[in-house]
């Protein structure tokens, strides 16, 4: 599945190649490197969460990203998670969340994706450990469309913290350039907004709902053929937006490595946990790029710029 050698011509997709393997491999903890007392910071551990999370001290980490599997059947590359009852699938959440909860600082934040399935179990699991400040919703414009029912096209992010009096959020790094429809002047003079040679802008303050999202898919240089991989672009909004730079940015559910990339790329320390080894090596190679490319697609000159609004980018 990860060793394709002749994609088209146009397909940037993240593959890992056969020489590639003992390489990254290296880069990769398992549980007996833990036993045997590795460091955790900024590393990509590779086995089942709940025995990992052993390993992660409490109070470690200043902002967690949580993209667990939702209540759907879904095959992760030779791992299949199986839909369930509400019951089942709360059942489920409760057997790691408030452990991943504990490895939160006393002043850090969490977000915890979902979509309309699995969003109400989401935030009944997560306020029992936590303080749920909001939701967040973001149109996942990619996918198809249903003859019998609306288009899912949504989801969610629940954003929770330990101390509502006392966490970090900084909207000024997380400013949205949306373009000018309506270009209204004073005195000959522009009215909120300016004019470059990209066009029109404004720039505004976020909010909970979020249309600037792309999914990635076969022609961005971050996309990997994880079934539900999150664009960087989300990520570096909740990081940017929730941590400083030197923080540890945690997550539990890996995958292919998003939230590790982003968070080395703004400058944070990272740690995740994910169980498929295939996954874990995507990881790594999309953290060994981060090395020498910074950029975010959609992410320039500090600010989040609106879907197809960025000249030198094919889609953002």
């Amino acid at each position: 599945m990860l060793n394709k050698k002749n994609p088209a011509k146009n397909n940037r997709t993240i593959t890992i190649l056969d020489e590639e393997k003992s390489h990254l491999e290296k880069k990769i903890l398992t549980l007996d490197n833990l036993k045997n007392g590795a460091d955790i910071l900024n590393k990509t551990l590779n086995g089942d969460s709940i025995q990992l999370l052993q390993f992660v001290p409490d109070n470690f980490a200043d902002l967690i990203i949580i993209d667990p599997p939702y209540n759907l059947t879904r095959n992760f590359n030779g791992l299949k998670f199986n839909s369930r009852s509400q019951e089942k699938y709360k059942e489920y959440l409760d057997s790691w969340l408030p452990l991943v909860c504990k490895k939160l600082k006393q002043n850090g934040s969490l977000y915890l994706c979902g979509d309309w399935k699995c969003t109400s179990a989401l935030q009944d699991a997560l306020q029992k450990e936590l303080t749920i400040l909001n939701r967040i919703t973001w149109q996942r414009e990619k996918g198809r469309g249903a003859k019998a029912n609306w288009k899912n096209a949504m989801e969610d992010i629940w954003f929770a913290v330990k101390n509502p009096s006392d966490y970090y959020f900084n909207v000024d790094a997380v400013m949205q350039k949306r373009r000018v429809i309506a270009p209204y002047k004073i005195d000959g003079k522009p009215k909120d907004w300016s004019e470059n040679s990209e066009g029109k802008f404004r720039l505004t303050y976020p909010s909970n709902f979020w249309d600037d999202i792309s999914v990635p898919f076969w022609s961005m240089p971050e996309n990997t053929e994880h079934p539900t991989q999150k664009p960087e672009k989300l990520y570096a909004k909740l990081i940017l937006a929730s941590s400083k730079k030197g923080d540890i940015v945690f997550d539990p559910f890996l995958g292919s490595g998003t939230t590790s990339v982003v968070a080395k790329k703004l400058e944070r320390n990272y740690c995740g946990l994910e169980i498929n080894k295939e996954y874990c090596l995507l990881a790594e190679k999309r953290l060994e790029r981060a090395e020498c490319d910074k950029t975010i697609q959609g992410y320039k000159d500090g600010v989040f710029w609106e879907r197809n609004s960025l000249k030198r980018e094919n889609k953002i």
